[in-house]
């Protein structure tokens, strides 16, 4: 029986962790694939962690292992640390707040499990699946990122900066990761176009995205680092 580990990095999201966390506990997976919750908690500043520990003694039947930063690293760094510590066959990434739907798992999970994929993003950007609209300027930056991703890449992704990315867990544990802060997406996008004969797939999933209001913590000076992580590690072996 395979196992996929859900990594979820959390910074600053005491008030609605236990509704993303309700959400990977409802998902049934295909293939009775079994689940293991992976929590890091990038040493947050409110009630994260008691949010936490509560949410893991009120549910005892989940297998939850909860990490802490002692300082704040970002999500890069977080993420490495969860990475690191997982054991399923298949790794998927999982932001603790609700713009993703862990229901979408299984679409993710279908072309590894049937033999034709070894990494598979979720696209934003393809497919008939719901969408709130924000910002288009945020839209617009994703798709240049993208778009320049893919020039470096020779890979022809519709969404790069996705949260959904899952992979088989001896490949993403073979990667020497190091950007600290929203660079992985680029940085690990351009470090598996490397590998030769990965097969990278794509599905389209849904995207319920919050307002900075809400919660979002991504913003413009984010972008430019992107840009760096793509020319950088695009050159560099």
């Amino acid at each position: 029986m395979s196992k996929l580990s859900i990594i979820i990095p959390a910074y600053n999201e005491g008030p609605t962790i236990h509704r993303i966390l309700d959400k990977v506990r409802e998902v049934e997976l295909i293939n009775q694939v079994t689940k293991e919750i992976i929590i890091v908690n990038d040493c947050s500043k409110d009630n994260t962690e008691e949010a936490i520990l509560k949410y893991i003694k009120a549910n005892p039947q989940l297998s939850i292992t909860y990490y802490k930063h002692e300082i704040n690293k970002g999500k890069g760094a977080t993420l490495r640390t969860g990475i690191q510590k997982a054991t399923g066959d298949y790794v998927i990434v999982q932001d603790a707040d609700l713009e993703y739907d862990p229901q979408e798992y299984n679409l993710l999970l279908k072309p590894i499990l049937d033999g034709f994929a070894d990494v598979v993003y979720g696209s934003r950007f393809i497919g008939g699946k719901p969408h709130r609209i924000l910002f288009f300027w945020h839209t617009l930056g994703n798709k240049v990122l993208t778009f320049a991703s893919n020039m470096f890449t020779n890979l022809n992704l519709t969404d790069m900066e996705t949260c959904y990315k899952l992979f088989k867990r001896e490949i993403i544990q073979s990667i020497n990761l190091v950007e600290n802060r929203f660079g992985f997406e680029p940085e690990i996008t351009a470090k598996i176009a490397k590998i030769s004969e990965l097969r990278i797939y794509e599905v389209g999933i849904s995207y319920y995205g919050r307002t900075y209001k809400e919660g979002k913590k991504i913003g413009w000076k984010d972008g430019f680092r992107a840009i760096y992580c793509i020319l950088k590690y695009s050159f560099v072996r």
